[in-house]
């Protein structure tokens, strides 16, 4: 809203006898409605006004006490329409290389505010597939399930955050079911205004059903329909992502950060005994990340994430939303994926280098994990090359590649061999609505006999749109 009508606002008003309001009451979309019909109507009055400011000074006084009253019901109106949260990572492409939400906010609290938020993608998939020993399913070019979401984030007091993600559709759960959330504090000020201030200023702590922070590959998934953070279609092979309750304890100092967490190592909770011995899994992160120079930006963090006796392990079982190419290979909701299939225990460790150079991007993953079934002892290894080149306007336009390479050991003891390469490239249409393309093309290597792996292979384009606000 320009100044002169900020002035018309003030003097309707004025002329109107209209009740004032000051930046702490809430205004309702009503009365702001009605406002603005007060404006239009009077806007004839204007002149006259004016002429009275110019002929007596009480008039003058009392236009500029309106004109702020008015001034201060813009602020107000803005404040809620705005949708800028506290510590947040913002959905759609202004999120695009956030990890951790920001230690750092210019966005004041104002009152406790609801932000409602989504996604929706769908996919067109055209691929075929092979293998050695038969049983595989006929694929045909067609569109898969739409996937959406519904998120939730509330900001509850200075620095306190709530979040809360529902899938409303997915490739496993056509019905909609909670994904999980937490909250987030980045504030003590709620115990009393500048309670361990200064301690704050670098301590987080998250607590709930959600999300592990191990790695950054689940910065870089997508999690049901929300892709826009996934420069491709699909997720890794060994797909690290688990939602269990649990706590997280942050310490940010200058371009460093580190990060402890305790979990139940549940993905589903219930208090009925389980019969078996149910321990804390643990999870640690350790971290670098810095804009060198104008141009160069440069992270690297290393995860833990350690569960020594449990009934099972979900870190990489955990998505039940599904993965992106179906209907491949074995055909369930996480084809395309491998496993390693621990239940007793699992020590896992990922090591993720991030430059962004410019436009040139690279990412890479190192992990291993091992762990045991039963009496048997074995382990996996994954690696990952992920190079994109961001151009166009305010970097709308990207191409790039992923080589994605999985080295494990079954239970039974055949070494096996998974790899996977993505050629693709994506145009943000806006900074909420994305388009993708992509080739994939991925094998299976020393599966036993007989088995559905043996010499699989599937390969073809896949194309996305995705929506995130």
């Amino acid at each position: 809203m320009n100044k002169s009508k900020l002035i018309l606002g003030a003097l309707s008003l004025g002329l109107l006898a209209a009740p004032s309001l000051s930046a702490e009451e809430y205004v309702t979309k009503e009365e702001f409605l009605q406002l603005q019909k007060q404006m239009q109507t009077l806007s004839q009055q204007l002149q006259t006004a004016q002429q009275q400011v110019a002929s007596n000074r009480m008039a003058k006084e009392e236009f500029e006490a309106l004109e702020k009253k008015m001034a201060d019901v813009e602020m107000t109106w803005d404040n809620w329409l705005s949708r800028d949260m506290q510590y947040y990572r913002q959905p759609g492409k202004e999120g695009i290389n956030v990890f951790e939400a920001p230690k750092e906010t210019d966005v004041a609290f104002d009152g406790v505010k609801v932000r409602i938020g989504g996604a929706s993608t769908l996919q067109f998939q055209g691929l075929t597939q092979d293998n050695d020993s038969g049983g595989l399913k006929s694929l045909t070019n067609n569109f898969n399930l739409a996937t959406a979401n519904l998120d939730l984030d509330v900001a509850l007091a200075e620095g306190v955050r709530m979040h809360l993600r529902t899938y409303l559709s997915s490739q496993h759960h056509p019905e909609a079911w909670v994904k999980g959330g937490y909250l987030q504090v980045d504030s003590l000020d709620f115990v009393q205004e500048g309670f361990l201030a200064g301690l704050m200023e670098n301590v987080r702590i998250k607590v709930g059903h959600m999300e592990i922070n191990y790695g950054d590959n689940h910065f870089r998934r997508t999690d049901n329909a929300d892709s826009m953070y996934n420069p491709f279609v699909g997720n890794y092979i060994m797909d690290s992502f688990t939602t269990e309750v649990g706590a997280e304890v942050y310490y940010f100092c200058d371009d460093f950060f580190g990060m402890v967490g305790v979990s139940n190592g549940n993905l589903n909770q219930s208090s009925a005994d389980p019969g078996v011995a149910n321990e804390p899994s643990y999870v640690g992160k350790l971290g670098y990340d810095a804009q060198l120079t104008e141009d160069l930006r440069v992270r690297l963090t290393g995860s833990v994430y350690a569960s020594f006796n449990s009934a099972a392990q979900y870190l990489y079982d955990g998505d039940r939303s599904g993965s992106r190419y179906y209907n491949v290979m074995e055909g369930s909701f996480r084809s395309g994926r491998f496993a390693p299939g621990f239940d007793n225990e699992l020590v896992a460790i990922m090591v993720n280098p991030f430059v962004k150079y410019k436009g040139l991007e690279i990412y890479g993953v190192l992990e291993t994990v091992s762990g045991a079934k039963g009496d048997a002892d074995y382990s996996a290894n994954q690696y990952a090359a992920e190079v994109l080149y961001r151009f166009g306007e305010n970097e709308r336009f990207y191409i790039g590649g992923r080589y994605n390479l999985v080295d494990a050991e079954l239970a039974t003891g055949e070494d096996v061999e998974i790899d996977r390469i993505n050629l693709g490239g994506g145009w943000f249409i806006t900074d909420n609505v994305l388009a993708k393309i992509e080739y994939v093309t991925q094998s299976y290597d020393g599966f036993p006999e007989g088995s559905i792996y043996d010499g699989g292979e599937f390969n073809g384009i896949m194309l996305e749109g995705a929506i995130s606000f």
